[in-house]
């Protein structure tokens, strides 16, 4: 090895590590947050009672209360309408509110269109044809987005940047990368 992929070999791989790091901290993020939240919110949309959906959609709205993800926007650089926190949060609370203003004397058909209604406002259709939970992309980081990005932004370009150095330093002289030659030639 050549004297800088040595120096580099080291920021390289701690880099990927930070990296990967990252990567596993968002995917239990994201386990958790589905495991706490939105698992709640499919089982309220999926319920086949009025009583079974506000209990459901109950503990989901706990959830964002007790981790503060009641306001705010998730988007860092474009404030896009779709990660707005706050609608998400009060369109969970409306709708509890309508399911629990209905009488428990309600017809049938009334609960029947009470639970439809639910259904298409927490849930949207996926080009899958299944059912996706609407959240804003992002919540489970919520309210530490910016830190997240920038240390998935950094730690990528960084670990890009030592593995182009290592590789372009990388002493070709005095490794052997000649292939063999492993046939014989007939003669």
């Amino acid at each position: 090895m050549g004297k800088i992929a040595k120096i580099v070999i080291l920021p390289a791989i701690i880099c990927t590590l930070l990296f990967g790091a990252w990567a596993a901290v968002r995917i239990v993020r994201s386990m958790a947050f589905s495991f706490d939240c939105t698992a709640y919110i499919k089982r309220a949309a999926d319920a086949s009672t009025v009583e079974m959906a506000k209990t459901e959609l109950l503990k989901a709205i706990q959830h964002a209360e007790q981790n503060n993800l009641t306001e705010g926007i998730i988007s860092i650089i474009l404030k896009n309408p779709e990660n707005d926190i706050g609608f998400w949060y009060n369109n969970m609370k409306a709708a509890y509110t309508e399911l629990d203003s209905l009488p428990e004397d309600a017809a049938t058909l009334e609960k029947t269109n009470m639970l439809m209604k639910l259904r298409e406002s927490l849930t949207d259709g996926n080009s899958d044809g299944g059912i996706t939970v609407t959240a804003p992309d992002g919540i489970s980081i919520y309210p530490h987005n910016v830190l997240y990005f920038w240390w998935g932004s950094l730690s990528f370009f960084a670990a890009c940047v030592f593995w182009a150095i290592f590789a372009a330093s990388f002493d070709r002289k005095n490794n052997k990368y000649k292939m063999k030659n492993t046939y014989k030639k007939k003669r």
